[in-house]
């Protein structure tokens, strides 16, 4: 079992409208497809940092966490998922489009 956790370095100017949307049209796609363990967007209180600073991009204002069987499984699945003309519908309308992702970050981890 892995999980796969993205953040996004999403345009925080459009984070409100970005909820929005995530909540009405892309959790509940993607719930459909796979083992969403939560998604996370920032709340407005200042991030604490210890040890080398951030970037001029600042902390990701959206993660969220998959679970997966295995990472086969998430590479086989997951460009189908996001290659369906239903998501391509869902993700025409993101919030300021494509551009409002400053940065996608996916990390692949194991319980320990």
């Amino acid at each position: 079992m892995i999980f796969e956790i993205r953040n996004y370095h999403f345009d925080p100017d459009r984070l409100d409208q970005y909820k929005v949307w995530a909540c009405e049209r892309a959790i509940p796609y993607f719930n459909q497809f796979v083992d969403v363990v939560g998604f996370w967007a920032d709340c407005g209180i200042d991030e604490e940092v210890r040890g080398a600073p951030l970037d001029d991009l600042g902390p990701a204002t959206v993660t969220w966490i998959i679970r997966w069987e295995s990472h086969e499984q998430r590479q086989r699945e997951m460009p189908q998922i996001i290659g369906s003309e239903d998501w391509k519908q869902i993700f025409a309308h993101v919030p300021g489009g494509a551009s409002s992702y400053r940065r996608i970050e996916c990390r692949f981890f194991e319980s320990v």
